[in-house]
């Protein structure tokens, strides 16, 4: 497996061409049935109900537990050619290992993942708030465990992390800091070359619509990120009542790409999913 080295003006290797990838944080929600998936369609459908619409989904899955490669392929196949999966780092290495003696952990995870081929699209590995003082030395050293055929993401969940060394360690490598709204602090700049921002709940974690309004403001940055060229990533987490859901399609429209949902007689029919190459 190649390992991810600094590379010169913080671009990842592969980079998507510039656009914004609008998606929600999961996608199997039980409260979701009747608000977003009709009534009478099974979960195991849900996905490529899901991949009608967004273009791309936030696998939490993959932080709680390796999946299995058979779930990983299943994934894959649900999907259109076009569909891009986030996926979640473990929470073994980042939460349990503390970044820490990740060497085998790392190529374990990375070779489950791959098996989405082109359908993978940035990993995103969330510290825990515990890790309150930034160790840039500690991150080098699990920044040269990560392949750098793929986009990497790293949320700081305290303030501390927001130093300038951290910082430009993730330029050097390539990788994005996560824009959220969980820690008090703004993300000072965007590094790594991309943008990969997360909306947790306008009223507390998981809950609360943000609206157009608030929007709005989000929409006008990313027009123009998009203008120079360059690729975000944007996840709604607020999925109680389905709030995720309405400011993902608040957010489309307000960037001119409208989404649309499909009838609910078409999630009887068939997907028209097809396997990646």
């Amino acid at each position: 497996m190649d390992r991810a080295r600094p590379r010169e003006g913080g671009m990842a290797i592969l980079q998507p061409m510039a656009a914004i990838h609008l998606g929600t944080s999961g996608y199997v929600y039980k409260h979701w049935k009747g608000l977003f998936y009709p009534d009478g369609l099974p979960v195991r459908r849900w996905l490529p109900y899901y991949a009608r619409v967004f273009s791309t989904v936030e696998l939490n899955a993959t932080f709680y537990r390796l999946p299995t490669e058979a779930a990983v392929d299943g994934w894959r196949e649900q999907v259109p050619r076009g569909f891009r999966f986030a996926c979640k780092g473990s929470r073994f290495l980042t939460h349990l290992k503390r970044l820490q003696e990740v060497g085998e952990g790392v190529a374990l995870f990375h070779s489950r993942v791959f098996r989405l081929g082109r359908l993978l699209g940035p990993i995103l590995w969330q510290l825990p708030p515990t890790m309150t003082k930034p160790d840039p030395e500690r991150l080098e050293r699990f920044l040269a465990h990560l392949p750098g055929s793929v986009q990497h993401v790293f949320e700081f969940r305290h303030a501390a992390w927001y130093h300038p060394e951290v910082f430009a360690l993730l330029d050097a490598y390539g990788a994005a800091v996560c824009e959220h709204d969980l820690v008090d602090v703004p993300v000072p700049r965007p590094t790594g070359g991309f943008r990969y921002l997360r909306f947790h709940g306008a009223q507390g974690r998981y809950e609360g619509r943000y609206g157009r309004r608030a929007l709005r403001r989000v929409a006008e940055g990313l027009e123009a990120w998009r203008d120079a060229g360059r690729t975000a990533w944007v996840f709604f987490n607020n999925d109680l009542k389905g709030h995720a859901l309405l400011d993902t399609f608040d957010l489309a429209d307000l960037l001119g790409e409208p989404l649309h949902r499909p009838a609910p007689s078409a999630a009887t029919q068939d997907s028209g999913a097809r396997p990646s190459p």
